[in-house]
């Protein structure tokens, strides 16, 4: 026969047990909310000490824009961390790179996407992009922002995006493409995605805007659409004219091409119709800094890219500064 002198250390054992489980079971409804619907989330979403820095050098060889990343300059261009998520900021189950050059006529941008079932479905200029696997790049100035995607076919959605404040102030309004009072000119209001309490407030959104000159191309390593085999992944290569800047920098007094220690904001998204296996948090959307919410439409949380008139130089390791994909 038991007594009842045990029974009280087993009745308090039992009443601990019973606290965690409770603190467990709510830590883990919390851990379960929809990334994508993130609530109370401060101003700014992630503290600046945690905002990615970047330094972009000068090229080093001609660049050609057949995705391909096969330059001198891409290969020893240092690459950016690994994508994290873009909203809580931890690793991603593939890989995910991205870099950036320049030279007196244009601003390169460079990306290697692991992926091993590469997909795409959308082959029409400026329909809705996001909507397959893509990488994103996005540019901030001080009164507009640039909006590019890319798919694996090679197929593009571009916008440029007005603070509202901004628009009448610093002669948005006059340029014929952006002239909201012409009726071919289309536009739309725009609060962000996830995040609806900027304290710029909406902006405008010209999705028929395209960046002049702009060039793009997609390498595929792998068969697209063909899930019989497994792919490497796909790589991209970018191209945009300082001259074509000269709107999205209305208002602003920066100096186009940059001098030497000038930094701007920029940023580079993947966004995936798959999501990570659980216990994985995958939001599906993946970015080289991330943004403590569900929207890549905060510039104040962009990496901060400075500048250098130097020239790109060869690596202190070479373990992932080739060309090629992760294997």
């Amino acid at each position: 026969m038991i007594t009842g002198k045990p029974l009280f250390p087993m009745r308090h054992l039992l009443l601990q047990l019973s606290i965690w489980f409770v603190m467990v079971s709510a830590v883990v409804a919390a851990d379960k909310s929809d990334l994508r619907k993130l609530k109370n989330v401060p101003w700014p979403p992630v503290p600046q000490e945690q905002v990615k820095r970047y330094t972009a050098y000068r090229t080093v060889d001609p660049i050609v824009i057949d995705g391909k990343l096969d330059e001198k300059t891409w290969q020893q261009a240092p690459r950016s961390p690994r994508f994290v998520d873009l909203v809580r900021g931890h690793e991603t189950v593939h890989d995910t790179r991205a870099a950036v050059t320049w030279d007196d006529e244009n601003l390169f941008v460079a990306y290697w996407v692991e992926d091993p079932l590469i997909s795409a479905h959308v082959t029409k200029r400026d329909d809705r992009v996001y909507t397959d696997n893509d990488v994103e790049f996005f540019l901030a100035l001080d009164h507009a922002y640039y909006e590019f995607e890319i798919n694996p076919f090679g197929t593009i959605y571009e916008g440029l995006f007005v603070w509202q404040n901004a628009y009448e102030k610093f002669g948005f309004s006059k340029v014929p493409e952006l002239d909201r009072s012409r009726p071919e000119v289309k536009s739309q209001g725009f609060n962000g995605v996830g995040y609806k309490s900027h304290p710029r407030g909406p902006r405008y959104a010209f999705l028929k805007w395209d960046f002049p000159a702009a060039r793009s191309a997609v390498a595929v390593a792998g068969t697209l659409n063909d899930n019989s085999d497994r792919d490497r992944g796909w790589t991209v290569e970018l191209a945009f004219p300082w001259a074509g800047m000269k709107t999205l920098a209305l208002g602003d007094t920066r100096v186009i091409p940059p001098h030497d220690g000038d930094a701007w904001r920029m940023n580079f998204f993947r966004f995936n119709r798959f999501a990570e296996a659980t216990p994985a948090r995958d939001s599906q959307g993946w970015a080289w800094s991330h943004h403590g919410c569900w929207d890549s439409h905060v510039p104040e949380v962009f990496p901060l890219v400075t500048f250098s008139t130097s020239p790109v130089t060869p690596p202190l390791s070479e373990s992932n500064q080739s060309s090629e994909l992760p294997r």
